[in-house]
């Protein structure tokens, strides 16, 4: 059971931010086993000593902290990605409860997003939040104003508003208060102005403002507050997250044909680093050690390496393969011959069972990568066809879009299949999918030959898993926007809530994975491909190091359902 999450974030991040910190990590210890995290703080600051201290968190500062003011400024996306990563490991390690989350301090170098960042954080760890605003020098009015732009701030970001407290209170300033947010939707606590000392030594300052802190938000309530439900997101760095967790929880071996590339051996360091996979890296193991030396990788030793001309490997390889393509007449000198490509011998190592899955790519086109699989891997049994599906994530959900990579012009039968796979995908990755069969058409209201094929393929879908959540045909604004189903698609449950996307041919889910990536800033990850009997997939020849990272993870965990 995953453990309540509260994160307490304030534009101003002073003294008032701290007496909430102090008092909430007081009320929630009380009722249970706490753990703190700060996504962002500096090594000099005292506060996170004295809120451990509160808690009695014996995660301790190294594991409760994940990185620094002026780290985050420079690259906000690794920040993000090294909270969750705390997160997951202060979770594991320490199964609390509940995980007070701290957010980032005012520091004297200005920084105008610091606020954003603390709210996106949030969303990635699925927290709801405590918002903290200042009244120093501020009328009620404006102070209603601030708490309305940090929530729309919260809320966009894809977290919800559990309560607000008001700081710095002088008694002149409460009556104001009290009318301007008198009947408000959220808990909202008056905290009186109070010095506070976070030095962790400070007990006569801590002491008096817990007491302070209590008499103005009663800790009942304050827990009542924190245990709301979990606001319903996923963030790409969440996703991302979710994957190498899922990868290492039950750890599989996948064999890297492309041993020679900088971009690959820079992934396998990373995911050899965290303990996430264990790798086979085809090619010569001193060849490739050195140029990860070059390169400054520290870990790429704990790999496995398979050297191609290795006998020991390679004669029953070849033995095996002419097995497979008797039927084509292959021959010994066919099969060496054949065995000389990186990918047919990467591809032989998962069919003796050396590996659980390849990952390949990166400098080959897609058909060295699948050709191989088809040949020798095959489909899986009832399996028509193998398709290639993309993962989409966007802000706060991730969706399945396909066929982007396999099939020119799916017949109706073969967008069937197409259709469950995908649906099978979604399930693999934690979404329960709601099906689209995409065309120019929703639900009969434009007529042709592309639109009855479609028609056709959600009928034949439907029949063949009746139990799945589909619509079709029906077009990308009517399966996407609730606003455009409920005038194009009246009284349709799936409608305006779908999240696996089948387009009519390859053509238009090539063209539309790559225009919703570009132009939304949507993470792409895949094309995983479906169908097959052990799980092979493709990488893009212009892929980054972290989305080789991302699909060697995703192998891994289609792995771990054979």
């Amino acid at each position: 059971m995953s453990p309540i999450t509260i994160s307490i974030i304030s534009p101003e991040a002073g003294t008032g931010r701290n007496v909430v910190a102090y008092g909430v990590a007081k009320a929630l210890s009380d009722s249970g086993k706490v753990a703190l995290l700060r996504p962002i703080a500096c090594r000099k600051e005292t506060l996170t000593d004295t809120l451990i201290k509160v808690c009695s968190d014996p995660a301790g500062r190294e594991l409760s902290v994940a990185s620094c003011p002026g780290k985050a400024r420079k690259d906000r996306e690794q920040a993000r990605a090294d909270a969750v990563a705390a997160y997951s490991e202060l979770v594991a390690r320490h199964k609390p409860e509940t995980v007070l989350v701290v957010g980032s301090d005012k520091t004297p170098v200005a920084d105008p997003d610091r606020f954003l960042l603390d709210a996106d954080i949030a969303a990635d760890l699925r927290s709801t939040v405590f918002l903290a605003v200042c009244t120093i020098e501020r009328t009620a009015e404006q102070v209603f104003q601030s708490v309305a732009s940090c929530r729309d701030i919260v809320e966009a970001a894809g977290s919800t508003v559990a309560g607000i407290f008001i700081t710095g209170c002088t008694p002149e300033q409460k009556p104001a208060l009290n009318e301007r947010f008198a009947g408000y939707d959220q808990p909202t606590w008056m905290i009186d102005k109070v010095d506070f000392d976070p030095s962790p030594d400070a007990e006569d300052s801590h002491s008096h403002a817990a007491q302070v802190f209590q008499s103005c938000a009663p800790a009942d309530e304050v827990v009542k507050a924190a245990h709301v439900a979990a606001p319903d997101v996923t963030t790409p760095i969440a996703f991302q997250n979710d994957l190498l967790a899922r990868a290492k929880a039950d750890r599989k071996t996948i064999v890297l044909p492309e041993g020679e590339e900088d971009r690959i051996i820079k992934a396998a360091d990373y995911l050899l680093e965290r303990d996430i996979v264990n790798l086979v890296i085809v090619g010569d193991r001193t060849a490739i050690l050195k140029r990860g030396e070059e390169l400054g990788l520290k870990h790429l030793g704990q790999a496995s390496f398979q050297a191609m001309d290795d006998e020991a490997v390679l004669a029953p390889m070849v033995s095996k393969l002419c097995e497979l393509r008797a039927k084509k007449g292959m021959t010994e000198e066919q099969a060496r011959k054949q065995l000389a490509d990186p990918s047919y011998f990467g591809t032989m190592l998962v069919v003796q069972g050396l590996a659980d899955g390849l990952v390949s790519g990166s400098i080959n086109s897609t058909a060295n990568t699948v050709r191989p699989a088809l040949q020798v891997i095959k489909t899986k049994p009832g399996a028509s066809l193998v398709s290639g599906a993309f993962l989409m994530c966007f802000k706060d959900h991730v969706s399945v879009f396909a066929d982007c990579a396999i099939n020119l012009n799916p017949s109706a039968e073969q967008l069937a299949d197409i259709a469950i796979q995908s649906a099978q995908t979604a399930r693999s990755f934690g979404i329960e999918p709601r099906v689209g069969m995409l065309s120019y058409s929703t639900l009969g209201s434009g007529k042709g030959p592309d639109v009855d094929l479609v028609e056709e393929a959600t009928r034949l879908a439907q029949e063949k898993a009746p139990d799945l959540p589909i619509v079709g045909s029906i077009q990308f604004d009517a399966a996407w926007s609730p606003t455009v189903a409920a005038a194009k698609a009246k009284g349709n449950a799936v409608a305006g809530h779908v999240n696996v996307f089948v387009f009519p041919s390859l053509s238009a889910g090539n063209i539309g994975y790559k225009a919703v990536q570009r132009s939304s800033g949507a993470l792409a990850i895949g094309p995983v491909l479906q169908g097959l009997n052990k799980p092979v997939n493709d990488l893009s020849r212009g892929a980054l190091v972290q989305d080789i990272i991302n699909t060697v993870a995703l192998t891994a965990v289609e792995a771990q359902a054979d």
